[in-house]
């Protein structure tokens, strides 16, 4: 291949890498649908509550992070926590398609770009603005990566059926998020970006390579649009967020 100016452009189309997930990691007897939830204060409680059943554990330096099985309405799906940031994240999403699931929603969080954006106005990501590292391993270098359309729909289905009310958004996905400085947020705005988060751009892209269905419900969180970082307390919505992980497994079951 050619080098070219910058690594991050060196996209490289071959399928098959020297580590593969489906070389290390066990393929397991369990249901295609898959919710990744990064509200741990909801997995837990459901925990406590003896909704999730443990049936395998992911392994990294940080620890063992649970895999668990929900059922729901008489169906059964995995539930999971994938880590914070493109990297990590997208190396669990990969992990779990060697599992054997196919059909992923994941819900979380997101910095907002218009502080009219109320904290727990949910919003469903239909672009991201590929400013992480993981999606050019992937996908050819391009500005921004599409959500699945068909995910998309569903989810749209299903916050219409529990009449929640939502935007339809690009998102910017970031690495650095201590790096989010004033004129890199206007030019995001500028380009139509509502929110901001660590994750979207490499989940979209390992959907695509991998030929999965995704997609994904955020709701509006810390707002960044201003001169001086309001939290909003936004990490403190518990009713928030257990709606958003309900509505991402009905959506999941409903791929």
């Amino acid at each position: 291949m050619l080098k070219k100016e910058f690594p991050i452009l060196e996209f490289d189309d071959t399928k098959e890498a020297v580590i593969e997930p489906h070389n290390i990691i066990k393929k397991l007897d369990i249901p295609e649908y898959g919710v990744m939830c990064f509200f741990n204060d909801v997995l837990q409680e459901l925990k406590n509550q003896g909704k999730l059943k443990p049936i395998a554990f992911l392994k990294s330096e940080m620890g063992e992070n649970p895999i668990y099985e929900l059922e729901f309405e008489g169906n059964k799906v995995i539930v999971f926590n994938p880590g914070v940031g493109a990297p990590m994240a997208a190396a669990v999403l990969e992990d779990a398609i060697a599992m054997g699931m196919n059909k992923f929603i994941v819900c979380g969080g997101a910095g907002v770009l218009n502080r009219e954006i109320a904290v727990g106005h949910v919003v469903i990501p239909v672009l991201a603005v590929r400013d992480e590292g993981v999606s050019y391993h992937y996908l050819p270098p391009s500005r921004e990566v599409e959500a699945n359309k068909e995910a998309v729909e569903v989810i749209k289905e299903v916050l219409g059926s529990h009449k929640c009310k939502y935007l339809i958004s690009k998102t910017w996905t970031t690495d650095a998020f201590y790096r989010e400085t004033p004129q890199k947020i206007k030019l995001r705005k500028e380009e139509g970006c509502v929110t901001v988060e660590m994750e979207a751009a490499a989940f979209f892209a390992v959907a695509k390579f991998r030929g999965i269905k995704f997609g994904q419900i955020l709701y509006g969180g810390d707002d960044v649009s201003c001169e001086e970082w309001d939290s909003r307390n936004w990490n403190a919505r518990s009713d928030i967020r257990k709606n958003l992980f309900w509505f991402a497994v009905e959506s999941c079951l409903k791929l």
